[in-house]
């Protein structure tokens, strides 16, 4: 996992995986959002899978799947909601990193 500081409250990060769950909270994350839609790639692990590990670790997670280069005003909605509901600090994650800071620019932007 490379995560990448966004601001004090929220990082991001490429794909993870169910065994990376106990890491990200024993890093103090107190939130995850999941920008990538399932069935991306072959290889990729779906939300259902990691959302049952951070469930029983006790980490919130939230699904704002966004198409990649097709961010629409309701992703942008669903990301802020995901947020505002969110105690940070926050990672989310996409098959990179660039789509979870694109989108969290906007909403910052946003809030402006």
């Amino acid at each position: 996992m490379d995560i990448r500081q966004i601001d004090e409250d929220f990082a991001v990060t490429g794909q993870i995986s169910p065994d990376d769950v106990r890491d990200i909270v024993a890093a103090g994350y107190q939130a995850l959002i999941c920008n990538r839609p399932d069935g991306e790639s072959p290889d990729q692990p779906d939300f259902a899978e990691i959302s049952q590990v951070a469930e029983k670790a006790g980490i919130p997670i939230y699904y704002v799947p966004v198409i990649s280069g097709q961010l629409t005003q309701d992703d942008v909605d669903a990301m802020a909601a995901a947020l505002d509901e969110a105690s940070g600090p926050v990672l989310a994650y996409c098959r990179s990193g660039a789509r979870s800071t694109n989108i969290y620019g906007i909403v910052q932007q946003r809030k402006g």
